[in-house]
């Protein structure tokens, strides 16, 4: 099968003007190249498949359901309202119908956080790969080894099932200090974390003074609050992870997800003490929370690699990976290969995927996807 278009972007160089993508049968990438000047191409471009670097698909049964603007604290609330007010089997139709719509789009590969099991034979059976994320919660610091116990479960089933996975801290402030380094422990025995991090300035105002709306909102429903450090979030984390008695530099791939209170020492603490960390941004989940947008500017200087997420429906109006380059490319003027990197190649290197997806080399199996106005489409 060979693809045309006005540009390629293989993302292993420069974009190619013109030109074409030869994939066999089983979507293998055979060649690229410039066409003749003669021959007639498609309109639109050419890219790899997306690697969503950030989803919850099991609250996809949460579409439509949210305020926006509320704030972490209002958003919290919602989430406890809502998150059992629906039947499973309505949860697990939502979660494929989003699931076939995330390869329709072009995604090829996910980050998924977990709650649950409900997901689980969605994806096992499903051509979208995922490496899932048992997302850990308690704040009682008596209950760290009993919800440690329930995850190690969660884990066996979703490995009886094939599919990767391993425990994550869910976030400084929905653990307590011992759950912290002992999920992220847990995790890094596969190699691989993802941590909510500084998503909002009440989260960094909660950890550093121990004011403002989400430490009132945990006071007020008797949740224990976490510890207040003077220091942010993110170098809280960093220290629950020495505390865990990881070997320093941290080994393994962390992503830091989020991160929109991210300062340039923030991103020279997190580059000393992870070997190998990411960051993933969701910026239309941002805008419907909390109106603000991570600090790409800060990002892009800290060299550390950017990729992209939707996150979940509880925070945004849809599940689409080209939404999210629109706004990011929008608000902040930045190159389409860039951006295309950050959503296809860096996703891959962060899921440890890259020989076999995020750029469009022979040999490799990335997925190819057509974007023309406002829409991408999976061509194989």
């Amino acid at each position: 099968m060979i693809f045309t278009a006005d540009t390629v972007y293989t993302l292993a160089g420069e974009p190619l003007q013109h030109a074409f993508v030869e994939v066999e049968e089983d979507g293998t990438v055979v060649r690229t190249g410039q066409c003749p000047a003669t021959e007639k191409v498609e309109e639109g471009i050419l890219c790899p498949g997306f690697v969503n670097a950030h989803c919850h698909v099991e609250l996809s049964y949460m579409k439509g359901l949210f305020r926006k603007g509320t704030g972490m604290a209002g958003f919290i609330d919602q989430i406890n309202e809502l998150r059992d007010t629906s039947s499973y089997e309505d949860k697990v139709a939502a979660l494929k119908k989003e699931m076939d719509g995330l390869w329709a789009q072009g995604v090829q590969a996910m980050a998924d956080i977990s709650n649950c099991a409900d997901s689980f034979p969605v994806k096992a059976s499903h051509p979208l790969y995922t490496r899932t994320f048992l997302e850990v919660f308690g704040a009682q610091p008596e209950e760290c080894d009993q919800v440690m116990a329930g995850v190690r479960q969660l884990q066996e089933q979703a490995r009886s099932l094939g599919l990767d996975a391993a425990p994550t801290p869910h976030s400084c402030y929905t653990m307590s200090p011992a759950l912290v380094s002992a999920s992220s422990a847990a995790g890094l025995e596969d190699g691989f974390l993802s941590f909510h991090s500084e998503e909002s300035d009440e989260e960094e105002q909660m950890m550093m003074y121990g004011s403002g709306p989400m430490w009132d909102n945990r006071v007020r429903n008797g949740i224990p609050t976490p510890p207040v450090t003077g220091t942010s979030s993110l170098e809280y984390f960093l220290e629950r992870l020495r505390a865990a008695g990881l070997p320093q530099p941290v080994q393994g791939h962390v992503l830091l997800v989020h991160e929109c209170c991210l300062t340039a020492d923030g991103a020279a603490a997190a580059r000393k003490a992870l070997a190998q960390p990411f960051l993933a941004v969701c910026p239309l989940s941002n805008l419907f929370i909390h109106n603000m947008l991570p600090p790409i500017p800060v990002m892009r200087e800290s060299g550390i690699p950017i990729c992209i997420g939707t996150d979940s429906l509880s925070s945004n109006d849809q599940l689409n990976m080209l939404a999210e380059i629109e706004c990011l490319r929008n608000a902040f003027d930045l190159p389409l290969q860039e951006l295309l990197t950050w959503a296809c190649l860096n996703g891959a290197r962060f899921l440890g995927k890259e020989d076999v997806m995020g750029t469009l080399e022979p040999g490799k199996k990335p997925g190819v996807v057509r974007i023309s106005g406002n829409q991408s489409i999976r061509l194989c």
